[in-house]
């Protein structure tokens, strides 16, 4: 079991996560403070770069989709899909977009509706809905998927053609990858940023289910009762990376995007069903429009925070991602073509994500604005409640709010499990079988892990920590990205001389 772990790697990511959390439950005050001046620090000075990297992705991707390297498979021109397409979208849906769904997916256009930032767009009340439905588009849509995409073709070709281990440091030739410090270098910061960046969701969903069952008056809030959320929760994501990705994973994935849909039709069909159907047409149409202006709006000319809290932290929210996706959806895309892989993972879910992100902002943008409810002031004291604040106004809501928290445990898991098979890939020794499991005590140790340092950083600043521990690991990241979809390309070149 040892041998198939690399020790530096390995050690070394531990070690470093373990310091972390030491030094932040014992400098809970300190580390509070020191994690809202980072964020601000990061986003002013990198905000430019990770703009610019977001939308150099997606053009990259849209050139490979229809360049003369479309047709390339991953695994080379025999290879055969493992997963049928329903559960390759299942298992994309689920381990790409996570708890953050469901957190956002009410909260979000609200919480836009009063602060969108001066010159976004007109200030009449129907453009700021209309507006903020746009920047939501922006935040889950083409820009994050192409991340994901751009990362996990490094993946799978580097993997699956041309045999090399599963790890960042693989898909980059160069000077600083010719040794090995520079490789463990890279690979430990893939690590972090998988670790951090799923934390975050983990920390998230736990504080949402925490609301949700204080809604249901199943539990009352507490720090406490969040810790033993996200124990639960942890040893349920051990399991499941325990059995492995298709008796686990697999399973737990297409259970996940079933109950999604459920939650999905009851909002629109309980809901304001052609006010939805409208807003959704409308907000299309509308982000197609002002897509340039969206995609390159960097807050140049204003003085306030709503770039850093918003656009830069969902960006840099999906380059921390994208290891851990990246490594995933290149794991289960076997078989397809670039051309497929490309628009499998970046066309669908983000069609995914507009139907879901308009079916929930638009049902919460009509009861803010024609209903008296007033979800703004509700999410503006607990954003952690929108969810729940917002289903409260439905026939049955109490179960949908108990399917809602059944969704978010399961995302909870999946979340987890696939980030702790992951990890442990980026983890494992250079001699392991890239197309078998990693070793299971890897697993073990990256599973626990990842509760134990979501219930550090939820002590240590709440959700200006995991906005921190996203930026920090993430912008730098961006920069390793472009740099392996530098060496991709050339890569692709080759490949298609044979």
């Amino acid at each position: 079991m040892l041998k198939d772990i690399a020790p530096k790697r390995f050690f070394i990511s531990l070690a470093l996560i373990s310091l972390f959390v030491f030094w932040t439950l014992t400098n809970l005050e300190f580390a509070s403070q020191l994690f809202l001046q980072t964020q601000g620090g990061i986003s002013d000075s990198l905000g430019w770069m990770v703009i610019l990297a977001a939308n150099g992705f997606l053009l990259f991707t849209i050139y490979l989709a229809f360049s003369r390297f479309g047709h390339i498979k991953i695994g080379g021109q025999e290879a055969v899909p493992e997963f049928s397409y329903l559960s390759w979208t299942a298992m994309l849906f689920s381990a790409g977009l996570g708890i953050g769904l469901l957190f956002y997916g009410v909260a979000e256009p609200i919480i836009h509706l009063g602060s969108l930032p001066t010159g976004a767009g007109e200030d009449s009340l129907a453009a700021k809905a209309n507006r903020s439905m746009n920047f939501t588009f922006l935040h889950w849509g083409l820009h994050g998927w192409s991340v994901y995409a751009v990362v996990g073709l490094c993946f799978g070709i580097s993997a699956y053609n041309l045999k090399k281990p599963f790890r960042v440091s693989a898909m980059i030739d160069s000077r600083f990858t010719s040794n090995s410090i520079g490789r463990i270098s890279i690979d430990v910061l893939a690590i972090l940023a998988t670790i951090f960046g799923i934390a975050t969701s983990l920390g998230l969903g736990a504080t949402q289910i925490s609301s949700g069952l204080e809604y249901l008056n199943l539990m009352q809030p507490s720090f406490t009762n969040t810790i033993l959320i996200i124990t639960v929760i942890t040893v349920l994501g051990l399991i499941s990376v325990m059995l492995g990705l298709n008796s686990g994973i697999k399973r737990l994935s297409e259970i996940n995007i079933a109950l999604c849909i459920v939650l999905l039709l009851a909002v629109f069909i309980l809901g304001p069903t052609s006010f939805i159907l409208n807003g959704i047409i409308q907000n299309i149409g509308s982000y197609a429009k002002n897509f340039i202006t969206l995609a390159t709006w960097t807050e140049a000319y204003s003085e306030t925070s709503w770039q850093n809290d918003w656009t830069l932290f969902y960006y840099s929210w999906w380059f921390a991602w994208s290891p851990f996706v990246g490594l995933f959806i290149a794991r289960v895309s076997f078989g397809r073509s670039i051309k497929e892989f490309i628009l499998g993972v970046v066309l669908i879910p983000s069609l995914m994500v507009f139907v879901w992100m308009g079916t929930f902002g638009n049902a919460a943008i009509y009861q803010e604005l024609f209903t008296g409810v007033n979800l703004s002031e509700a999410i503006n004291q607990d954003i952690s409640i929108a969810l729940f604040s917002f289903l409260e106004q439905f026939p049955f809501s109490k179960g949908l709010m108990g399917l809602s928290i059944i969704i978010i445990l399961t995302f909870f898991v999946t979340s987890s499990d696939s980030g702790a098979l992951v990890s442990s890939m980026l983890s494992s020794s250079s001699d392991s079988d890239f197309e078998s499991d990693p070793p299971m005590l890897a697993r073990i140790v990256w599973a626990v892990s990842l509760g134990i340092l979501a219930a550090a950083l939820l002590a240590g600043g709440g959700l200006s920590a995991l906005q921190t521990s996203v930026l920090v690991t993430g912008a730098p990241f961006a920069i390793i990205i472009a740099i392996a979809a530098k060496n991709l390309l050339s890569r692709l070149k080759e490949l298609n001389k044979h």
